[in-house]
């Protein structure tokens, strides 16, 4: 067992791995290499991914893949996505092209407001706090003038401030309840710098209130953070066309049709089902957000949030068929930025923005969602047809392969053997150790 450690963050990136090298490896000169093998050799660069975070001691290297052919709103876009799953980018693009000549998808940006919350206990009287909250409101507003100036210049910034009486539910907890508008900023430092501003303005002025000082109970702030939670930051994507244009090579299209939207409701009605399938949803988004240099865990936190809104956990995706007219859509909160952090420091999220025409925040949403809906419609495509399994096998393939190192001419043996055959691991490393023997 290793020794603890004091002042690993102040040693070299070298002195780093020395020592994991020494506690954690015997020495072992593997480890090191393989740390040092991801070392970019533009100095520069590695200078940078160096500073994104701390103690570095290496590069984790994720696929860029792209997939081509999504219309949107009747522009063309290919889409950047970034993730290690098989068969995902495949997935994406043959809906795109599924979808190409049927007019696409459509999407609109519902809403953009985020928000975030001061926490506060107080076990006063409860009409001292609303007393309280009329007369401070507008010192509090004040109070940002100058951290919200610059984002007011641009049409964004504080758009209210509620007081929130949460006693039912915790005793002596009440929130200030803050919306934002924060523009093509994702805008968590901008919100918790005011938040921060809130609460010192809170605990300064009510030392100042009559009420408070004659009963010697004083609101005490917990804390103040933004909410990942977005539900009023909202984007819609859709497709919808005629059901003949869905027939299938052995389904007809009214049965295909009829197929999905029972797949959507199957989903909607028990969660161990809703999770996978909006698992499958989150394998496209995540991955075009990665790509961009957004927060895909503060992504996923609010959409899965999102999908428990009604009491259950439940289907992100919706569909249905009126006058032969088949429709899927999907209605999802992503508090995205296409300026500050990552996005304007790492290369390939620079890439990425010119590759999706330098969108703004609304139209990355718009984006984003889009190739959640691609992605569930693929794999419900796969379910009600042929089954998952085949497709995803297909493009785990060279994976097996590569798992048992196998050389060039064995790869293509393999691939064109399984090319009418069911894909396995068992089968895969049967059929390469018949060819080694």
């Amino acid at each position: 067992m290793s020794n603890p450690i004091s002042g690993f963050s102040k040693l070299s990136k070298t002195q780093k791995i020395a020592w994991l090298s020494k506690n954690y490896f015997k020495e072992n000169t593997q480890a090191t290499h393989v740390l040092q093998r991801y070392w970019n050799s533009d100095t520069a660069l590695q200078k940078l991914h160096d500073d994104f975070i701390e103690n570095t001691v290496s590069n984790y290297y994720l696929p860029l893949g792209i997939a081509p052919n999504f219309l949107v709103n009747n522009d063309l876009y290919a889409i950047p996505m970034v993730i290690e799953e098989s068969s995902v980018v495949a997935a994406a693009s043959n809906a795109a092209k599924f979808w190409l000549d049927k007019g696409g998808f459509t999407t609109n940006v519902i809403s953009t407001t985020k928000n975030g919350q001061v926490h506060i206990n107080f076990f006063g009287d409860t009409k001292d706090m609303t007393a309280f909250f009329s007369v401070v409101k507008p010192i509090l507003i004040a109070s940002i003038s100058q951290v919200e100036k610059n984002m007011k210049k641009r049409g964004g910034g504080l758009l209210d401030i509620q007081l929130i009486d949460s006693t039912n539910s915790l005793k002596g907890f009440y929130q200030l309840h803050c919306t934002f508008e924060t523009l093509d900023a994702m805008g968590a430092n901008f919100i918790n710098t005011c938040l921060e501003k809130f609460a010192q303005t809170i605990e300064r002025e009510a030392k100042k209130f009559k009420a408070f000082i004659s009963s010697q109970t004083y609101p005490e702030v917990v804390m103040s953070i933004l909410s990942n939670y977005t539900p009023e930051c909202v984007v819609r994507a859709s497709v919808s066309c005629h059901v003949d244009l869905l027939t299938q090579k052995d389904m007809e299209g009214y049965v295909f049709a009829q197929k999905i939207v029972r797949a959507i409701a199957i989903a909607k009605a028990t969660p161990r089902r809703a999770v996978t399938h909006n698992k499958g949803i989150m394998n496209g988004i995540d991955a075009v957000i990665l790509a961009t240099g957004n927060d895909f865990r503060a992504v996923e936190a609010a959409v899965h949030a999102y999908a428990s809104k009604d009491g259950q956990y439940s289907s992100l995706t919706h569909g249905s068929i009126e006058n032969d007219i088949f429709t899927m859509w999907i209605e999802i909160p992503l508090a995205l930025g296409t300026v500050g952090g990552l996005t304007s420091l790492h290369p390939l999220v620079g890439f990425a923005f010119d590759l999706l025409q330098k969108p703004n925040a609304t139209k990355l949403m718009q984006l984003v969602a889009v190739a959640g809906l691609a992605q569930n419609f693929a794999a419900l495509r796969s379910l009600v047809t042929t089954g998952i399994q085949k497709g995803h096998m297909k493009m785990h393939l060279m994976n097996i392969l590569n798992g048992i190192q196998a050389t060039d001419t064995e790869k293509a043996s393999a691939v064109d053997h399984f090319t009418a055959k069911q894909i396995s691991h068992s089968a895969v490393i049967s059929f390469v150790e018949q060819l080694r023997a």
